[in-house]
């Protein structure tokens, strides 16, 4: 059984580098495809209730058994457009049987523990089992980046082990 992966990707850029960064993640974490919810494409929709495009992200998110969450890092924490889109779930059950993998993207080492303090407590709050330290990337290398690899070598078999059917 395959996992059934999302990238949840809170760049107000379409197809970044965020995306591509969250979509080699969930796949070096087992997912054979990764379904790209690329929030900014929800537009207005966003910032109203009910909304059938962002209704139906959120129940393909809700969904999944794995949730790489990403966002480039701006102002040291993750991007507004996301927390639009995090809003749209319940509180302590909305993610509730979904795996996440917090993702942050930045120019500068100095804001490595983003993911971590700060997307990692919303995603939990959101109900979502969190296993795992957040992953922070350089946005100039993250093609070749050896803590990736180094993250995924650590963290991929209890990701596997807790999506696995």
């Amino acid at each position: 059984m395959s996992i059934r992966a999302v990238a949840v990707v809170g760049n107000p850029k379409p197809a970044s580098r965020t995306a591509d960064a969250a979509q080699r993640l969930a796949v070096a974490l087992g997912a054979e495809e990764v379904e790209l919810i690329d929030v900014v494409t929800l537009g207005a929709g966003l910032l109203r209730w009910g909304d059938e495009k962002v209704t139906a992200a959120v129940a393909k998110v809700r969904a999944s058994d794995l949730a790489v969450v990403a966002s480039p890092t701006f102002k040291a924490t993750y991007s507004g457009i996301l927390k639009l889109f995090l809003d749209q779930f319940a509180t302590a059950s909305g993610l509730e049987g979904v795996v996440a993998v917090p993702l942050m993207l930045g120019a500068a080492a100095g804001h490595q523990l983003a993911p971590e303090l700060l997307l990692k407590p919303v995603l939990v709050e959101l109900g979502a089992t969190v296993p795992v330290q957040g992953l922070y990337q350089l946005d100039s290398t993250y093609l070749a980046d050896p803590v990736a690899e180094q993250w995924v070598a650590r963290w991929g078999p209890v990701i596997r082990r807790l999506t696995a059917g």
